[in-house]
């Protein structure tokens, strides 16, 4: 039996403090992301092909430094402390891009503190959840897509919230103040969230890495502020040059990779059929967030361009969006759909009939190929060059449909087959490969570029849907390709299931 400190009561308990801290954190994130890419276009004069490019750079060391976050929280400050430090530097990253100027440069370092804030936050929350369900895996499927809905229960509030905001705040006190405002109000929302950690901190008394245990070493300290202003710095240089961005982002990709080949090659036998199957998926998992890139780019500016922003409903208008509002439907969709899926893998675990990840994968990339279809469907029906509003309702219920079966079930995949003493890094190493891809889908996103000779929307219109229509196909071959490998990852995965079984026994493999 249980005990009372480490029972269901205490894994609920501390699983809501977890979730709670990455939904505020998330709102702050999401809140900036909806807006950034416009703001650069409208307020810093970017054409549209620099500003997914200049983001996309940025999105991909956001997603990077989680690796360098997750090996700190392993070995130097400890899984709870980092995390903590992570979330009052996005705290003042956010803050930054509330102050009144629109320098293109000040934006860089804005950015810098951000990206150095998410790499200390995020693999330290998603390591914190493993934690907490190590050795079960079908609640850790369910955790994660508890923890994944608690991501987007954020960002739907904040991509509702700022663009909002900012058109109101703008009306009133003129434009600039529009924009920092709503920048404003994602450091407000993770103060809360870090106010909300601090009160339920005992809940995770008993959750973390060894080195939470012992005392912060001033050298380590020190060391992890250091490497901080160097990120920031560095940062700043690598956003201002689209060629030192693009070498250092595959630079990355490659360092990451070469890292995860040799963790394989001297791993423990009892390993080693794991890491195997986890770099499969998480190479997957590549391919998908260059779909997942085209919500703040390709999407965005489509909606901006080329979507009736009315709602109706058999002829009564129901309401009116704005067009970055549209990237919200992403977030709204997944809260809908977790609960649903989570019902899903328990009920299929207690008949011991749940369905592998590599299968739930390919499934994932078969409706985010459904859903960028339907973007070329409606485009049949368009009026005056726009399509309807409700057609990126269901676009975007297929795609977000497909992000929950991989990008939301990404977290247990590392959970499920790394062991525990990688855990941190492993979680960053997926971020990295995440980072990669939204990089590389920033420069698929260019390929509907505008020129600004074209003004029509019945042009443009042309031109997105092309490559939404190029993209379905793109997800037709992923899932072929996840289909493909489904023997190959089950036999993987009963080796490893049986690796597992023969250590824990203290049976040497043959």
């Amino acid at each position: 039996m249980e005990s009372l400190a480490h029972g269901p009561a205490s894994q609920r308990r501390a699983f809501t403090t977890v979730f709670l801290i990455e939904m505020w954190e998330r709102f702050g994130f999401y809140g900036m992301q909806v807006l950034m890419v416009t703001y650069m276009i409208k307020k810093l004069g970017f054409v549209d092909t620099r500003a997914n490019l200049v983001y996309g750079a940025a999105a991909a060391m956001i997603y990077a430094t989680p690796a360098i976050g997750g090996w700190i929280g392993d070995r130097l400050l400890g899984t709870r402390r980092t995390m903590r430090m992570g979330a009052a530097v996005l705290v003042l990253g956010y803050a930054l891009l509330w102050l009144p100027t629109d320098s293109e440069y000040f934006l860089y370092f804005a950015l810098g503190v951000i990206i150095v804030g998410n790499g200390l936050f995020k693999a330290n929350s998603g390591n914190l959840v493993r934690k907490i369900y190590d050795g079960n895996d079908s609640k850790i499927d369910s955790a994660f897509t508890v923890y994944y809905m608690a991501v987007n229960i954020g960002s739907m509030i904040s991509m509702t919230l700022t663009p909002w905001l900012r058109n109101y705040v703008g009306a009133r006190y003129g434009d600039s103040a529009g924009w920092h405002t709503a920048f404003g109000v994602c450091s407000i929302g993770l103060i809360f969230g870090l106010l909300n950690w601090q009160l339920r901190l005992r809940t995770l008394a008993h959750i973390g890495s060894p080195a939470d245990e012992r005392p912060v070493g001033l050298r380590s300290l020190g060391l992890v502020l250091g490497g901080a202003v160097l990120v920031v710095l560095a940062s700043v240089a690598i956003l201002q040059s689209e060629t030192v961005a693009r070498v250092c982002v595959y630079l990355a990709g490659a360092v990451i990779l070469a890292i995860f080949i040799r963790l394989i090659a001297t791993s423990k036998r009892s390993e080693r059929d794991g890491l195997i199957a986890a770099l499969l998926l998480i190479i997957q998992v590549v391919f998908f967030f260059i779909f997942y890139q085209q919500m703040s780019t390709s999407l965005n500016l489509f909606a901006q361009r080329n979507v009736n922003l009315d709602f109706r409903l058999f002829g009564w208008h129901l309401f009116t969006w704005i067009p970055e509002q549209f990237q919200n439907l992403n977030s709204i969709w997944i809260v809908v759909l977790s609960p649903v899926l989570v019902i899903i893998y328990n009920t299929l675990g207690r008949f011991h009939k749940d369905l592998p990840i590599a299968g739930k994968f390919a499934l994932g990339f078969g409706a985010v190929a459904s859903g960028f279809f339907i973007y070329g469907v409606g485009a049949h029906w368009a009026v005056n060059g726009q399509v309807s509003a409700w057609v990126m309702v269901w676009g975007y219920g297929l795609y977000s449909l497909g992000e929950l079966l991989v990008s939301g079930l990404a977290l247990a995949m590392i959970a499920r087959y790394c062991p525990a003493r990688m855990g941190g890094f492993m979680m960053g190493g997926l971020y990295v490969a995440s980072g990669l891809s939204q990089y590389l889908g920033s420069v698929v996103a260019n390929f509907a570029h505008i020129p600004e000779n074209i003004t029509n929307p019945v042009a443009s219109l042309g031109i997105y849907t092309r490559l939404f229509s190029e993209l379905g196909y793109a997800g037709v071959f992923c899932t072929l390709i996840a289909i493909g490998m489904l023997p190959l990852m089950k036999r993987l995965s009963a080796n490893h299931a049986e690796e597992v079984r023969s250590a824990a026994a203290g049976i040497q493999p043959a």
